[in-house]
């Protein structure tokens, strides 16, 4: 199983690109939406990888940071979420604006993605949700009388809960999660803005 592959990026097409490493030339499966993020031609890259086994090959996935990867793979738990589509929402969608859409049951946003109609975003944001009650539980948190986020800490603004909440949602441990969200908050963050500086914090080893 592969983490990340970093080399020279030689070849970026339509549906994929090709990174060197001492000689070997690795595909992986990247749309040209995403694929342009991850840097130039002749360039050094770090290309975070899923590694996809089936019975007519094995394949490799691609993804210009971590935390995209981290949402491919809460992605494929869905039912019926398979790497291809999951790959594109990450093209459309970033992190946090998935979370916030899932915390708000937002489908509007999820269903903009190319190929994805309503029921699909619906499943997503279902089975999303019933991920992070499930994590509450198991924390000792509560959940809100909507539903709509966990309520960690009665002390905290609701902008702050749901951010906690949606970084739970994306895989990342509650304590890290309540560290990261207390130390980005300023007043007058949107939730989308404090996901995201929260998800900066949390991947850039600030607590671990």
């Amino acid at each position: 199983m592969y983490a990340y592959i970093k080399g020279i990026l030689t070849i970026r097409e339509e549906t994929y690109i090709v990174v060197e490493n001492n000689g070997i030339g690795y595909l992986i499966m990247m749309p040209f939406l995403m694929a342009a993020r991850i840097g130039n031609i002749g360039e050094e890259i770090t290309c975070f990888v899923y590694q996809s086994v089936k019975e007519d090959g094995i394949s490799l996935y691609g993804f210009a940071s971590r935390e995209e990867k981290d949402m491919f793979l809460m992605l494929i738990a869905v039912s019926g979420i398979g790497p291809k589509v999951g790959q594109n929402i990450c093209c459309y969608l970033t992190p946090e604006q998935l979370a916030s859409a899932v915390i708000n049951n937002d489908t509007a946003t999820i269903s903009s993605v190319k190929g994805l109609g309503k029921k699909t975003a619906e499943r997503i944001i279902l089975e999303l949700r019933d991920k992070l009650k499930a994590q509450a539980k198991a924390s000792g948190a509560s959940i809100t009388a909507a539903g709509s986020g966990v309520v960690f800490d009665p002390s905290k603004s609701d902008i702050s809960n749901d951010a906690i909440g949606a970084l739970v949602m994306l895989g990342y441990k509650q304590q890290d999660a309540e560290n990261a969200v207390t130390s980005s908050y300023e007043d007058g963050l949107d939730l989308q803005e404090l996901i995201k500086r929260s998800l900066k914090m949390i991947t850039g080893n600030k607590f671990g």
